[in-house]
């Protein structure tokens, strides 16, 4: 409720201008934005996979401005206590909107269609088509969004294994998870890549499966070494805390007292480029409606 009151009060306050700017109906010339959006991350080693996105994106599209939002106000709010200014979704299109862009592609780094992803979608909906404004937003989906997704999403991870794994280790990749009803993309994923490498499993932080539900499974096929990875698109606060610390509650921890030897490989999955390839892909699905 909150993000939509802002989203009003930003309404009200670039109306005035928007009218006066828009030349009294007569048609404009089309200006066309790229609006990153990510949970963002305060970890200072975080911020190459947004590094990496962020050159990715202005090479496939050099003539056009690339924008930058950053949905968790927590984060936001730690970054201004060390002086970094993100804009929220929000924030991001008045501005663009002041700016005079008319067609932008907002282009989501979630991984799944979850509810930060429906919450950006309502926000757009509400800067779309005011007088004067952004004529049209077209959202770019998340990672996995679809059978291809998952397809693409699955040889990629396989690609990225580490390569000190020896034969007979496994890998357990840990996702957010969400109570939302697109958490089954994990599961699906999980069934995709079991089928490529029995030894490859997918868990979540917040949602199933859960690490308990993966042990297991684990046990039973009598692997002494575990190798960790995050299925994120930053190694943040999760990876370096939930999956790799030190405290008894991390994957870590559960794991190693349970008999297994554990190494973990902290890269968000944009630090791949062949991850990068598939919302760059969807990035420009999204460019090819500005016609």
């Amino acid at each position: 409720m909150k993000k939509f009151i802002l989203v009003f009060l930003f309404t009200l306050l670039i109306l005035p201008s928007l009218a006066f700017a828009s030349g009294h109906g007569h048609k404009r010339e089309m200006k066309k934005g790229i609006l990153l959006v990510a949970f963002g991350s305060s970890i200072p080693e975080a911020q190459v996979s947004f590094e990496n996105i962020d050159t990715r994106v202005k090479k496939e599209f050099p003539d056009i401005p690339v924008f930058w939002a950053y949905t968790s106000s927590i984060i936001r709010n730690k970054l201004a206590k060390q002086g970094k200014t993100l804009d929220s979704e929000a924030m991001a299109l008045a501005k663009m909107t002041d700016q005079g862009f008319t067609h932008v592609a907002v282009q989501s780094l979630h991984t799944i269609r979850g509810e930060e992803f429906d919450d950006l979608v309502q926000t757009l909906k509400a800067f779309e088509g005011l007088p004067g404004g952004m004529e049209k937003i077209v959202t770019g989906a998340p990672l996995l969004s679809s059978q291809k997704d998952m397809e693409d999403v699955t040889k990629a991870i396989l690609a990225n294994l580490p390569a000190g794994r020896k034969k007979g280790e496994t890998v357990v990749l840990m996702g957010h998870g969400t109570p939302h009803p697109s958490n089954v993309f994990y599961t699906a994923l999980m069934y995709h890549l079991q089928k490529k490498d029995p030894l490859v499993f997918m868990g979540t932080v917040e949602g199933s499966p859960t690490i308990d539900d993966l042990i297991p499974m684990l046990q039973e096929k009598k692997s002494k070494k575990v190798w960790l990875m995050p299925f994120m698109s930053v190694a943040g606060d999760h990876a370096r805390n939930d999956l790799a610390g030190n405290e008894p509650d991390s994957w870590k921890s559960i794991l190693e007292k349970q008999g297994f030897k554990i190494e973990a490989v902290l890269k968000g999955t944009a630090e791949y480029d062949n991850m990068i390839d598939i919302w760059v892909n969807h990035l420009k699905e999204a460019m090819a409606h500005f016609k």
